[in-house]
């Protein structure tokens, strides 16, 4: 195995842009190509980010970005280069070979997130608007030890400041490419009181339909409608 170390000098105001093209270009198209993720980091001043990628071999390496540099993907995230402007000053990357072979560490593969559409009594949905994202629905990676119901309500909580009750499992909605499976549920609120966080600037309650229209980020919408269906339950979705 050998790791490549590619670090990028960012300005600390466009790292939530440059979070938002990593994950939405670069990170689903190496993984595509057949790279690994061992991490990534950013420093405590917020101006430079550092990530690490496993590959077999320095050829595989040199295999997977000569596809990668040919693929739709890559041209997509060179004209959202151009729109955003200078997501970085510079960049620069080495490579490293493990001296801990045959016991060396492999993180998981997948990330399980758990989402939920929270109804109130009068049958209005909740929503928080995130600083990246805007409008969505409360959710967030499923912790160490703890089940998808309890990972749900405790993004709910964080997030929104509301209790929920969970009504019943919905579907997944698995994003293949990165890795990630998002279990999304039925709730309703019982408790709390609505308050912002980080991780969400607005928090309220919505007429289903008024919410709907406010949702825009990628397939979230497709989502919160899968979950409002009872007919199409439980449902798979992978993209």
């Amino acid at each position: 195995m050998i790791y490549r170390r590619k670090t990028y000098k960012i300005n600390p105001n466009k790292l939530d842009e440059f979070n938002d093209f990593f994950h939405t270009y670069l990170y689903p198209n190496q993984l595509k190509h057949g790279a690994k993720l061992i991490g990534r980091w950013a420093n405590e001043a917020r101006n430079e980010i550092t990530a690490i990628w496993e590959y077999d071999s320095f050829s595989h390496y040199e295999t997977i970005e000569k596809q990668i540099r040919t693929s739709s993907l890559y041209l997509k995230a060179q004209e959202q280069k151009k729109q955003l402007g200078k997501l970085y000053y510079e960049s620069n990357q080495d490579f490293l070979t493990t001296t801990a072979e045959p016991h060396t560490y492999h993180p998981p593969k997948h990330i399980v997130s758990a989402a939920s559409v929270i109804l109130d009594d009068a049958n209005n949905m909740l929503l928080i608007k995130g600083p990246r994202r805007g409008w969505e629905i409360p959710g967030g990676q499923v912790e160490e030890g703890e089940s998808l119901i309890d990972a749900a309500k405790r993004e709910a909580k964080e997030e929104s400041g509301v209790d929920i009750e969970i009504v019943k499992f919905c579907g997944v909605f698995q994003n293949v490419a990165a890795s990630i499976s998002n279990n999304l549920f039925l709730a309703k609120a019982v408790g709390g009181e609505l308050t912002t966080s980080p991780e969400s600037l607005e928090v309220g309650f919505y007429p289903i339909g008024v919410a709907l229209e406010m949702v825009t980020w990628n397939n979230f919408r497709q989502r919160i409608e899968c979950c409002l269906n009872a007919k199409n339950q439980p449902f798979f979705v992978a993209f």
